[in-house]
């Protein structure tokens, strides 16, 4: 049985448990990070020296960083699915994505996040979060751009890019307070993962 270790409000982990529901693939769920704690602790700094989330044991084998994770659990779990295919050239597109993902949505997006969603209105700059709403909003403008005339971001099925992006897009559309530019695209890509099972049991959910 595959155990992940991670709090399911955290946009990292709700990602592989939504390609543990792609892939049909059973595991047990520890809680983990922020009220949990568990994270800093000698075990899972053992298995983790980040001490952050998600960490996935299966059986001897321990792996951490979340988009590695998703590669393996496909590569492992499900080497025909669609998700992740064999063919270098979409491959490397998925890849790109993922890369992308975490070296600038995520930290653009994440400043957003925390102000409206984790800080008191009265704790917030309101200066600083205009200026990150805008440049997290010509992120989402680069994506939207990307899907004219695309029902997913890399071919007709949904891929490892789709349920990466898509997690970060529910921290886009979920947020409240705030003016969003009309990305009509990104909307239509949107509304059609949102009618995934895996997106509706680990994803959409209101943001904490």
């Amino acid at each position: 049985m595959i155990t992940i270790w991670g709090r399911t409000n955290s946009v990292n982990v709700q990602k592989v448990l939504w390609c543990c529901d792609e892939l049909v693939l059973p595991y047990e769920r520890i809680d983990a990070g922020m009220q949990f704690g568990r994270n800093n602790e000698p075990q899972y700094l053992a298995m983790n020296p980040t001490g952050r989330i998600p960490t996935l044991v299966d059986g001897d084998f321990v792996l951490w960083e979340s988009n590695s994770i998703l590669r393996y659990l496909v590569m492992q779990y499900g080497p025909s699915s669609p998700l992740y295919p064999n063919e270098p050239k979409q491959r490397a597109s998925i890849d790109r994505w993922l890369d992308w993902s975490l070296s600038t949505l995520q930290p653009a997006e994440r400043p957003v996040f925390w102000a409206l969603v984790r800080t008191p209105a009265a704790g917030r700059d309101e200066a600083k979060l205009a200026a990150d709403l805008e440049a997290v909003a010509l992120l989402w403008k680069l994506v939207d751009t990307h899907l004219q005339g695309r029902f997913f971001l890399e071919g007709e099925k949904c891929t490892l890019a789709d349920v990466v992006i898509g997690a970060y897009a529910k921290r886009w559309f979920g947020l409240d307070g705030i003016e969003r530019p009309s990305l009509p695209n990104l909307e239509r890509w949107y509304s059609r993962l949102a009618t995934r099972a895996g997106f509706k049991k680990y994803v959409d959910f209101p943001l904490t």
